[in-house]
């Protein structure tokens, strides 16, 4: 499935000049499926509206963002969940965890609405990423870098042909941010899906097809 952007601009933008400097607002971008594409800009310059946009989040912006051949800011409800669970995943900048969930009870809301992966499976994740320990613990229990790798993990457990990622290894040290990586390496490829991860800086987390400075 693949993505294309028609001058897209968030409302916000629509008076500022800078809009028309920008690798992606107000383009014509066409990614295809299964690409690697990395969103460089520093904070404040829309890579969380840009994501967001993306997922079907009620941003007010003018153009056209098509999954396929469907705009998703015109789809209704239902095909928009449908297109959610079986096709777009995220994770979250600010992560939109249930704190008072355990770590389990997290993943399994997800896993269980598009059933993709086994319990044993995702467990298994949750030991690789270095936090099979925490359980059964409630997530507003965990330091945030924890969190972020429960954040991953559930992104995972459901089918996608696209990962969207906000900053998904800003707490992480080097050593959990590379086993976090290449999990999320792993499971695209087995998946035959494109990521899309939106970044502070530049960086080679992933074979990037392509990067764009927002």
């Amino acid at each position: 499935m693949h993505l294309s952007l028609q001058n897209v601009i968030p409302g916000y933008l629509s008076s500022r000049a800078g809009a028309g400097i920008s690798g992606i607002w107000g383009k014509d971008i066409l990614f295809n499926a299964r690409a690697y594409v990395l969103l460089q800009a520093p904070s404040g310059s829309g890579k969380t509206t840009l994501v967001h946009i993306l997922y079907g989040m009620p941003i007010p912006y003018s153009g056209a963002v098509c999954w396929g051949n469907e705009q998703i800011n015109q789809i209704n409800d239902k095909s928009l969940s449908r297109l959610r669970a079986g096709h777009l995943s995220i994770i979250f900048q600010d992560l939109r965890l249930f704190p008072n969930l355990t770590v389990w009870e997290n993943i399994e809301i997800k896993r269980l609405l598009s059933p993709a992966v086994s319990q044993e499976l995702a467990e298994e994740w949750l030991s690789r990423l270095g936090i099979h320990n925490k359980i059964h613990v409630q997530v507003g229990k965990l330091s945030y870098g924890e969190q972020q790798r429960v954040a991953i993990v559930r992104a995972l457990v459901q089918p996608f042909n696209w990962l969207l990622m906000d900053e998904p290894f800003s707490h992480l040290d080097s050593t959990n941010r590379n086993k976090a990586i290449t999990l999320i390496a792993e499971v695209a490829a087995a998946q035959q899906a494109g990521l899309i991860i939106a970044a502070l800086d530049t960086n080679d987390y992933f074979p990037y097809t392509i990067s764009y400075k927002i």
